[in-house]
Order: C-alpha cells, then sequence, then structure tokens
C-alpha cells in the first residue's frame, strides 16, 4: 500500500512539475518574443491593450526593383566648374525603370523606342545601359485618369533584371558645355543624399558623352548601379526611406553667356544644304 501510494504521489509531482514548466515556458516566450514584442497566445487582449494578432502575416518586401550598391569600379571624378545661365534647370526629366513584371502593371511596355531619347528641347540625349547595350526602352502612350481629368504624360521606361547592373549614359549635342544633375531613387549620385536639382552635377564637354556608372563613392572611385529587390536598395539600407525607388532622375544646366542652340546640327545642316542657285 506504502509503494502504491509512493507511486501515486510522484506521478502526481512529475505532472505538477511539467504543468509548471509549461507555464514557464508560455511566460518566456510572452515576453522575450522576436522583436521584443509581447506575444498573445491565449486569445485575450495583452495586458498593454495592443491589438495585434501575434499569427499575424508577416509584411513583405515591396515587389519590382530598385537600386543598391554593386562591386567598385574605378572612375575619376571630371572637372566639375560650371557656372550656370540660371538657378533653374534648363530642361528636367525621368526615366522609370522595373522588371517586367512590374512594367506590365505600369502599362510600361506600351511602345518599343530607341535607348537613346532625346531631352531638354534637344540639347542632351540620354539612355540606360546594360551589360550589352541599351537596355530595353519603352514609353507609355498618354492617359486619362478620368472624364475631365487631366491627361498624364507619355513616360520613359527601362526594363531591368535583379543582380543586373548599369549606366546612366548622357551625350551632349550642343556646342557648349552642359551641367547635368543626376539623381537615383532619389538620392543625388554624387553624394549619396536626398537628391535636389540645386545641387552639383557632372560636366558634359561640347559634343562628347558620359557614362556615369555608379554612386560615387571617392574622387577616384564608384560603387556601380545594381538592380536589387526594395529592400535591398541603397535607399533603405542608408536613409530607410524607399518611397521613390524605381526613377532615374535627370535636371541640366546650360553655361552663363552660351547660347546651347548656337550650330546645333539643324542649323547645321541647314547650312550645307544652302543652294547657290
Amino acid at each position: 500500500m506504502k509503494c502504491c501510494f509512493s507511486s501515486i504521489m510522484k506521478t502526481r509531482w512529475l505532472g505538477l512539475s511539467l504543468s509548471l514548466a509549461w507555464v514557464a515556458l508560455l511566460g518566456s516566450c510572452a515576453s522575450h518574443s522576436p522583436g521584443g514584442r509581447a506575444q498573445n497566445f491565449g486569445g485575450t487582449q495583452p495586458a498593454t491593450g495592443a491589438s495585434e494578432d501575434a499569427f499575424a502575416v508577416p509584411r513583405k518586401d515591396r515587389p519590382g526593383l530598385a537600386t543598391t550598391f554593386g562591386k567598385p569600379i574605378k572612375d575619376p571624378m571630371p572637372p566639375i566648374s560650371f557656372q550656370r545661365a540660371s538657378s533653374k534647370p534648363y530642361g528636367i526629366d525621368a526615366i522609370y525603370y522595373n522588371d517586367r513584371e512590374g512594367l506590365n502593371a505600369m502599362g510600361g511596355r506600351d511602345v518599343r523606342v530607341s535607348g537613346w531619347q532625346s531631352t531638354a528641347g534637344g540639347v542632351l540625349e540620354w539612355g540606360v545601359k546594360g551589360a550589352f547595350g541599351f537596355l530595353p526602352t519603352y514609353k507609355s502612350h498618354p492617359g486619362l485618369y478620368g472624364y475631365g481629368a487631366p491627361r498624364t504624360p507619355a513616360r520613359r521606361f527601362v526594363e531591368g533584371t535583379e543582380g543586373g547592373t548599369y549606366a546612366i549614359v548622357l551625350r551632349n549635342r550642343c556646342k557648349c558645355d552642359l551641367q547635368v544633375v543626376l539623381s537615383v531613387d532619389g538620392l543625388d549620385v554624387i553624394d549619396g543624399r536626398t537628391a535636389s536639382v540645386t545641387k552639383r552635377g557632372y560636366v558634359i564637354p561640347a559634343g562628347e558623352t558620359l557614362e556615369v556608372k555608379g554612386y560615387r563613392t571617392g574622387y577616384n572611385s564608384v560603387a556601380a548601379f545594381r538592380f536589387s529587390s526594395v529592400s535591398g536598395s541603397y535607399a533603405n539600407l542608408s536613409r530607410g526611406d524607399t518611397r521613390n525607388v524605381g526613377v532615374i532622375g535627370l535636371a541640366v544646366y546650360t553655361p552663363a553667356g552660351g547660347d546651347p542652340w548656337t550650330w546645333m546640327p539643324n542649323e547645321v545642316q541647314k547650312r550645307e544644304n544652302a543652294s547657290p542657285f
């Protein structure tokens, strides 16, 4: 009898110990969950009054492409001394980019166009090149938001692939120098901070072409532009702000005392085609 009683007590003690251990485990999970946020396993509201579901679906990364730092590239800083004719840009333009699925969702694959596209009234041509030439480039048709609403302008898009690198290519068609301020994902490509048209830019000599291959990391180097996920973008990692991912911006300035339209190709062509009789 004594043996049976001893066995029963041992069994009860073991059951009580397991119950206490389980309660302690739940308490530990509630107070030390990942991120320091209390989890609610009992179906009641936490003492803090939070209404979050303990088993809510994790927030997903935004779809589509952004830009991050690629491998370092030796790229000496070109001269930037330039006196602007005006504090306002001569022209502003933008190229939007995404993967194919994203472009389809944005209506960005309406018409395939040349990689070179003119901007700022024709004084400059620019485009986006990948490893094997210009990336697929498109223009969308202007659209309407609704009856009576203003017509949305045609936009320009390029198609990228995650992990691929790219360069922004600019060709000065004038007989005078131009200065170009560039941004990627809302960040200035020279200082990596929030973009503004008032910042300094790259100077492109008359008739020459410039390739901007990445975010500048020093006077002699850049980090290549590389397509990435939104969470892995430089904008997110450096600023925690992904509002402006997916766009490349450009602002063009003309020089003080210079006329960009002097001896443009059209004027030269008119001279060459002049008839003597």
